[in-house]
């Protein structure tokens, strides 16, 4: 009965941990869709926050293993909380230590190499709507669904001006806020204002992204000490598994049991700290309703 009780707490702490670390991981609100009845697939994907495709598929498999792998923790030393914490462990973990995904770097990079392309456009005598149109053919990746957007708006009788504050919405960010800013007033100059204005913004946006990316080395620093003692502790503690099994005796106690998940619990909860900690902060933007009025 101990047993059974020390397991159900062990369940419920790694289970609350778990939610927490689900709810801290920010993610875009997904489209309203029109509910219909699912099955047993389509209900697991729901509950658990399945990734599509591969990475769902790759997420399921090291579930499956993360299973196995506690079940057989288990086997060698009793610990009926092994069944729970190993696999949350190969899932959380892999994400806990992983660097955090940098939007602005990326956006940054895309509006740099736009802008070049734009002043190389422009340098050949094309007005700013016409190379606006014309940069959909060699925009990058991240931007290309945006200038569609503004090229058809331009073929909707809309201003450079309001098609660029809508492109600007759309990215909502504060480095695409002040590329787009000066594009707007590069748009409004016109003759041979436009390239000197798109010259100098492309300056400026190297030296944006020049200490971007030393921001983002310092950043990594932490992450990879934290990630390196992780795997460290990890790989001793599996050779303590095979080697030295009487090691973890205490532990099949419920008090051992509730110890240990203490303790997981607050290594885990570090590691999410460590993440925020270390995650780009969001700015404001800059062109806001106020500003534009």
């Amino acid at each position: 009965m101990n047993d059974l009780l020390a397991l159900l707490t062990g369940v419920l702490l790694v289970g609350g941990l778990l939610l927490v670390v689900l709810g801290a991981r920010r993610r875009p609100r997904p489209p309203r869709r029109v509910r219909v009845r699912a099955g047993g697939v389509a209900t697991w994907s729901r509950l658990t926050r399945r990734p599509p495709g591969r990475a769902g598929r790759r997420r399921d498999l090291l579930l499956l293993l993360g299973v196995l792998a506690g079940a057989a923790t288990y086997l060698v030393t009793g610990i009926a909380l092994t069944l729970v914490l190993v696999p949350v462990g190969v899932i959380g973990l892999p994400w806990l230590l992983a660097d955090p995904s940098n939007r602005e770097l990326e956006l940054l990079r895309a509006l740099d190499r736009w802008v070049r392309t734009m002043t190389a456009t422009l340098q050949t005598g094309q007005s700013v709507p016409d190379a606006l149109r014309g940069s959909v053919r060699q925009a990058p990746d991240l931007l290309v669904d945006d200038l569609r957007l503004v090229a058809a708006r331009l073929n909707d009788r809309w201003t450079v001006r309001e098609a660029l504050l809508a492109m600007a919405d759309s990215l909502d960010s504060p480095d695409a806020d002040a590329v787009l800013a000066a594009m707007v007033l590069a748009s409004e100059r016109g003759g041979t204002g436009v390239s000197t204005t798109l010259r100098e913004l492309s300056e400026s946006t190297q030296d944006r992204l020049k200490s971007m990316r030393e921001v983002e080395v310092e950043r990594a620093k932490p992450r990879i000490v934290v990630r390196q003692v992780t795997v460290i502790t990890v790989v001793a503690l599996v050779a303590a598994l095979f080697l030295v099994p009487d090691f973890f005796q205490p532990y099949t106690t419920p008090l051992g049991q509730a110890l240990l998940a203490a303790l997981l619990g607050a290594y885990a909860g570090a590691l999410v700290w460590l993440r925020r900690l270390t995650a780009p902060a969001r700015r404001e933007r800059i062109l806001t309703p106020e500003v534009l009025r």
